[in-house]
C-alpha cells in the first residue's frame, strides 16, 4: 500500500505539472522582472506621436524604465519572440521534478496520514496534517532540487540575450553542464529555499485541501463529488500561493543567478537576495508573479486531486 501511494501521487503530479507548465513558466518570468541582468533594457514601446521642442533649451533625457508586464502580456511576448513552443521550455525538467519531488511528498504524506488517522473516528487533527505536510514536503524537495534548479534555468533562458543564454538541450544536459562548469553542489543551489517552500506548500496545500473538503461535507454545502473536489482544491491552491509566493520569488532568483569565475555571486544567500530585492524593488516585489502563481496553483491542485481520485479507481484492484 505504501508503494501504491507513491505511484498514484506520482502519476497525478506529472499530469498536473505538464498541464500547468506554461503558467509556471510565466510565473518564473514575472518573478525575474526588475532584476538587474547586466544588459541594457530594450525599449519595446514607442510613442504614438513625437514633437520636437519649440525652444532650444537643453532638456535632460532619462532612459526609459522597462514597463512591468502582466501575465497575459508576458505570455504574448513569449509567443511573439520565442514561438508557442517556448511555453513548454523546461518541460522535461518539470517531468523529472514531479517524478522525484511530488512522488516523494505525495507518497510520504499518504503514509503519514494513514498512520496518524484515528481508527475510531477516521479523523486526523489539522495539526498532524500540517506536520505530515512539512515532513513530506521537506524530504521531497531535498530529493528533487537538481531538477528544480534545471527547470528554473530552462524556463528563464529565453529572457536573456543570445550571448548570455545557457541553451540547455534537456534536463539531463542541464544537470550535466551545471555539474561540469559549476560543480555538483550547484545542483543543490537554493536547496534551503526549496525545502522551506516545499514544506510550506505541501503543508498548506494538502492539509488545507483535506480541511476544506471535510468542512464542505460536514456542513452539507455539497456532496462528495467533483464540485466538492474542485472547490476544496482551488481554496487550497489559494492558501498555498499566499503562503509560499515570497519564498518562491527568492528561490527563483537564487537558482537563476549566473555565477562567473573569480567574481562575487549576485546574491550571497537567501537573506541577501531578499534584502536586495526589497531595497531595489520594494517589499511587494516578493509577490511578483502572484497572479500566475494562483492561476497555476488553482488548476494544478484541481488537476492533481481529480486525477489522483481517478488513478486510485484504476489501481484499486492492485
Amino acid at each position: 500500500m505504501g508503494v501504491k501511494g507513491f505511484v498514484e501521487g506520482g502519476i497525478a503530479s506529472i499530469i498536473a505539472g505538464c498541464s500547468t507548465h506554461p503558467l509556471d513558466l510565466i510565473k518564473v518570468r514575472m518573478q525575474l522582472q526588475g532584476e538587474a541582468s547586466g544588459t541594457a533594457p530594450v525599449q519595446t514601446l514607442r510613442p504614438a506621436l513625437a514633437f520636437h521642442p519649440t525652444n532650444h533649451a537643453h532638456v535632460p533625457i532619462t532612459p526609459p524604465s522597462v514597463p512591468r508586464v502582466g501575465p497575459v502580456g508576458v505570455g504574448v511576448r513569449i509567443v511573439q519572440q520565442e514561438g508557442i513552443a517556448a511555453l513548454y521550455s523546461g518541460v522535461s525538467a518539470t517531468v523529472l521534478r514531479q517524478t522525484l519531488y511530488s512522488t516523494t511528498r505525495m507518497g510520504l504524506y499518504d503514509m503519514l496520514k494513514t498512520k496518524w488517522t484515528d481508527p475510531n473516528t477516521n479523523n486526523m487533527p489539522l495539526g498532524k496534517k500540517i506536520v505530515a505536510g512539512l515532513i513530506a514536503g521537506g524530504i521531497g524537495a531535498a530529493v528533487g532540487n537538481p531538477a528544480d534548479v534545471a527547470m528554473v534555468r530552462m524556463q528563464a533562458d529565453g529572457r536573456l540575450s543570445a550571448p548570455q543564454r545557457r541553451n540547455y538541450k534537456s534536463v539531463v544536459d542541464a544537470i550535466s553542464q551545471m555539474t561540469k562548469s559549476e560543480g555538483i553542489t550547484s545542483l543543490w543551489r537554493g536547496s534551503s529555499l526549496t525545502v522551506n517552500r516545499a514544506m510550506l506548500v505541501t503543508a498548506s496545500q494538502l492539509a488545507s485541501y483535506d480541511e476544506f473538503k471535510e468542512m464542505i461535507l460536514k456542513k452539507g454545502l455539497m456532496k462528495d463529488g467533483l464540485g466538492t473536489h474542485v472547490t476544496a482544491s482551488f481554496a487550497a491552491g489559494f492558501v498555498a500561493s499566499v503562503v509560499t509566493n515570497p519564498v518562491d520569488v527568492i528561490k527563483t532568483r537564487v537558482m537563476n543567478m549566473k555565477v562567473e569565475p573569480r567574481k562575487a555571486p549576485p546574491y550571497c544567500g537567501a537573506l541577501d537576495c531578499a534584502m536586495k530585492t526589497i531595497k531595489a524593488e520594494g517589499p511587494m516585489a516578493l509577490y511578483k508573479g502572484f497572479i500566475p502563481t494562483i492561476s497555476r496553483q488553482g488548476p494544478f491542485t484541481i488537476v492533481l486531486f481529480v486525477t489522483l481520485e481517478q488513478v486510485r479507481k484504476l489501481l484499486k484492484d492492485f
